[in-house]
């Protein structure tokens, strides 16, 4: 069952669809969305895995640096299936961690894609993203994403 305002995978085939689908996950700006667009068009191939979970991930962790904690929760794989209590306890832990990067580091202010790679025997993606902290330094985490009914979630 699908909470108001959760973002569905489109619908209509084809990349220009799921693109705008992409693009309204992460929270592109039009320029980096014209950017995809001459990209993609140019290409006769659709977006690689990598491209594709290393999207996602950025865009969860979007979320998370913005507060929206249920939205973040919900790119993680089985996340419909959590008990409340425990859903509520994850929500909590993902506010408490915010509010101590922001007195240890001055918050986290920007999320990017370092790199990601797929992992074919364990059969998932590892998306590489930096996170970039007020006080001017930046940690890389490691986002181990996998393929799920046709949608990138959160290992």
């Amino acid at each position: 069952m699908m909470q108001q305002g959760h973002l569905s995978r489109p619908n209509r085939p084809g990349k220009l669809a799921y693109l705008a689908y992409l693009a309204r996950l992460v929270r592109l700006d039009m320029q980096a969305l014209l950017v995809m667009l001459v990209f993609l068009a140019g290409s006769c191939s659709s977006p690689s895995k990598e491209e594709l979970a290393s999207l996602a991930a950025k865009g969860y962790y979007q979320h998370l640096i913005e507060g929206d904690f249920e939205h973040f929760l919900e790119g993680r794989m089985m996340a419909d299936s959590l008990p409340a209590d425990y859903r509520s306890q994850l929500i909590d832990g993902y506010s408490q961690f915010l509010a101590q990067q922001v007195k240890a580091r001055g918050g986290i202010n920007e999320v990017r894609v370092s790199r990601a790679f797929t992992d074919s025997t364990q059969q998932y993606t590892s998306v590489l993203l930096t996170l970039c902290y007020g006080d001017s330094t930046s940690e890389e985490v490691v986002v181990p994403m996998v393929e799920h009914n046709g949608r990138w979630m959160m290992k």
